[in-house]
């Protein structure tokens, strides 16, 4: 029988082939796999986490190399590879058009495993999903006609159990994010009923076209949006501009709800730095890989330095599943340093800080998480959780109940 890797392959050889592709030889292919795999197991700081064996996974994909002719396909094979870690954070620096969209920056839906339902616990704003009326608390039944469950089970790796319950969260919110071009018919459980919804192929783009967005959401209550900008430079000085603005306001709400595609940490300080009295630690690194080769930990606090002038009225950071990355770690600092109170839900969980591992011979990059992080009184980023809880699925259709969580902490009635 010919392995599911083998059969994407086949299916895309001529699909994914363009002029700019130069043909590597399969030694230079050979080289570049070997790289990855080695820099993966040196590299990556949740092994401990997995029930697998790295080197285990890099011979069971070995024998795929020899199906590769094309750089695009070189690119399936390692997406593959790397899917095994069945870690969000963990991915290339580029990809194909039957690549499946990055969770959770290229997807609108978030969905989990309840039993046997997979029900969709959050939607993002202002996407396709929340447009056709797609709605937390409904359960997918099919996605293009294929029962959801089948599907999620073709998107599991090889070297794990499949009932490994993280793999089959991630398995389940990499198959709703859908592939690259390609649209989506989801068919939901709504109620007694159920209903079909239709999406459009194309990728949604979420970035705004100004880093930051303010208003006075209430008079006397500030807000702030990040649109998506916590990697670009511009997002500082434009942060002081709407501070400056807002300078006169009681409360101030900064909604990280559409930080998916995280950012830097220069950006992240920059903000916090805003609201901080004196140098203050944040959030906390480890590095595994020094452990590992020489047998002594290192870890280290990253500190916050107070930038222009505070402001220093009660503070509002919302987060949701698409609160991702550097918008965790800015989410942790502010609940770290005081700096401001944090409503919502669990954020986007990706895990640890990543470094990239440059092929030499393709070009290609990839991400992995290499620094464990970890909120300043140890508790890892990804397991933190709001002390003011946002109850999503009960809303009222219309509301924005993280707004409405929000005021309620300002004393805004």
């Amino acid at each position: 029988m010919r392995s599911l890797i083998a059969i994407t392959l086949l299916a895309t050889f001529t699909s994914l082939a363009n002029g700019a592709d130069r043909n590597w030889s399969a030694q230079e292919y050979q080289a570049d796999y070997d790289e990855l795999c080695s820099q993966i197991g040196s590299t990556y700081a949740y092994f401990d986490t997995k029930p697998l064996k790295w080197s285990q996974v890099c011979e069971l994909y070995r024998a795929d190399l020899g199906q590769v002719r094309s750089r695009d396909q070189f690119v399936t094979l390692l997406e593959h590879v790397i899917d095994e870690l069945y870690d969000p954070h963990s991915q290339l620096n580029t990809n194909t058009s039957k690549s499946y969209r990055l969770v959770p920056s290229g997807t609108d839906l978030w969905a989990e495993w309840r039993a046997d339902r997979a029900v969709i616990t959050q939607v993002r704003e202002n996407s396709d999903a929340a447009r056709a009326g797609v709605r937390a608390g409904m359960s997918v039944l099919t996605l293009n006609g294929q029962p959801i469950a089948a599907l999620v089970e073709s998107r599991l790796g090889r070297s794990y159990p499949h009932t490994t319950a993280a793999a089959r969260d991630w398995a389940l919110r990499s198959v709703l994010a859908g592939l690259h071009d390609i649209p989506r018919v989801l068919k939901l459980q709504v109620g007694a009923r159920s209903r079909e919804f239709s999406l459009p192929a194309p990728d949604q783009s979420f970035r705004g076209a100004e880093p930051i967005s303010h208003s006075e959401i209430r008079p006397g209550i500030g807000y702030i949006l990040l649109t998506d900008s916590l990697g670009n430079d511009a997002t500082v000085a434009a942060f002081d501009a709407a501070l400056a603005a807002l300078r006169s306001t009681r409360g101030l709400i900064i909604d990280l709800r559409d930080t998916a595609s995280g950012g830097n940490s220069s950006v992240a300080r920059g903000i916090l730095g805003r609201f901080v009295r004196a140098d203050l630690p944040y959030q906390k690194h480890i590095l595994p890989a020094e452990e590992k080769e020489t047998g002594v930990r290192r870890s280290w606090l990253e500190l916050v330095s107070p930038r222009g002038e505070r402001y220093g009225n009660p503070v509002i950071v919302l987060v949701n599943r698409w609160t991702g990355s550097m918008g965790e770690g800015l989410a942790i600092g502010f609940d770290a340093t005081g700096a401001g109170k944090v409503v919502g839900t669990e954020m986007a969980r990706l895990v640890g800080a990543t470094y990239t591992i440059a092929l030499p011979n393709t070009g290609i990059h990839a991400n992995v998480p290499a620094e464990r992080l970890q909120h300043v009184n140890g508790l890892p980023r990804e397991q933190f959780r709001p002390a003011v809880y946002v109850e999503v699925e009960n809303s009222a259709a219309g509301d924005d109940p993280f707004v409405m969580r929000a005021l309620e902490q300002l004393g805004v009635r």
